[in-house]
């Protein structure tokens, strides 16, 4: 039997050895396939989502306590009130007065916007309109809005029917009304922001989070307007009132000096209704807020204080007797 040469010899050696490669390398791929499970992510911390037309701002103080203030009684059948809260602007800190509102349409109700504490800083989720009240971070913000869910009143029908147990209505002007007893299931405080410290522990329900999946409305024209004419009025700056405007709440958006306009408790009164003109100063911003609020011009150059027409001027031949030297006339007040 012949031998097999050395040219047949060298292809199958070869072979063999990419075939025993071959079984290494399938072998290795097999131990490496095999993976260690990695470890559960972290839970993530609850963010209650903004409106699309929501701006998010991002403070880092926390803002002021709530004021505290009567509400004015509501205008017009149909309103819905609306809680004043504390907002931002560069120079700092300002209020936004509570206010009556007529909403976008039937069947609307407001939530309400609200500071949380989140990545280390203080963000405001804007307010909003739908069919339902979303999570407004457990603010109590009072006639209703007692940190969850709204009791102030109910669409009943295309009628918005009014709870006189927590709302200011006049009947003679609100005849859609009902009486019913509220149980405040929170703690009743001043706190105006969710989470971070000394802020509010509270968490959206099962209800909250099915509203904000719901189709929401922007605030209005007039609710816009109200927030632009109270970022310009330096008395609601919160470094100027320190922390109790003078104007805290407005029968009608941007009423700031309308009569039924009411202040915080443990400050003066909102100035006197007087016409937008004796307001307007150079700068096109409000001139009479606080205590020049109370001044206005009058026929015959007299000067109005606290509402009050001038004191009529002193006739030397009606009081024939002067004030003795020295002694300064006292100025009405």
């Amino acid at each position: 039997m012949s031998k097999p040469s050395k040219q047949l010899l060298a292809p199958l050696t070869g072979l063999l050895l990419l075939s025993a490669a071959a079984t290494q390398l399938t072998g290795c791929v097999v131990r490496a396939g095999v993976a260690v499970p990695a470890p559960p992510p972290p839970p993530v911390a609850y963010v209650a989502p903004a409106p699309a037309a929501a701006v998010d701002v991002q403070v880092n103080e926390a803002p002021p306590p709530l004021p505290v203030y009567e509400q004015p009684p509501c205008p017009v059948e149909g309103y819905i009130w609306t809680p004043g809260y504390w907002a931002w602007a560069p120079a700092g800190y300002y209020w936004v007065p509570g206010t009556w509102v007529s909403p976008p349409r039937v069947g609307l109700l407001w939530t309400p916007g609200y500071w949380g504490f989140v990545g280390g800083a203080y963000v405001f989720h804007a307010g909003y309109w739908g069919p339902h009240v979303g999570f407004y971070g457990g603010v109590n913000y009072g006639f209703g809005y007692g940190g969850v869910g709204f009791a102030g009143g109910r669409w009943v029908g295309s009628s918005f029917a009014y709870n006189q147990s927590v709302t200011n209505v006049n009947v003679t002007v609100v005849h859609n009304t009902y009486n019913e007893t509220v149980v405040n299931n929170v703690t009743v405080n001043r706190v105006s922001y969710n989470g971070g410290t000394g802020g509010i522990t509270a968490a959206p329900t099962a209800q909250e989070r099915m509203a904000a999946q719901e189709q929401h409305v922007q605030p209005t024209f007039e609710q816009h307007q109200h927030v632009q004419q109270a970022a310009a009025n330096p008395a609601l700056l919160a470094r100027n009132n320190g922390g109790r405007p003078s104007i805290a709440a407005t029968p009608h958006p941007s009423a700031f000096n309308a009569p039924g306009a009411v202040g915080a408790h443990g400050t003066a009164p909102p100035p006197p209704h007087v016409p937008p003109a004796a307001y307007a100063n150079h700068n096109g911003t409000g001139a009479g807020h606080g205590a020049a609020a109370a001044r206005a011009t009058r026929p015959g150059g007299g000067v109005a204080v606290n509402g009050k027409p001038p004191a009529p001027k002193a006739d030397a031949k009606q009081h024939p007797k002067a004030p003795p030297k020295g002694e300064e006339k006292t100025a009405q007040r």
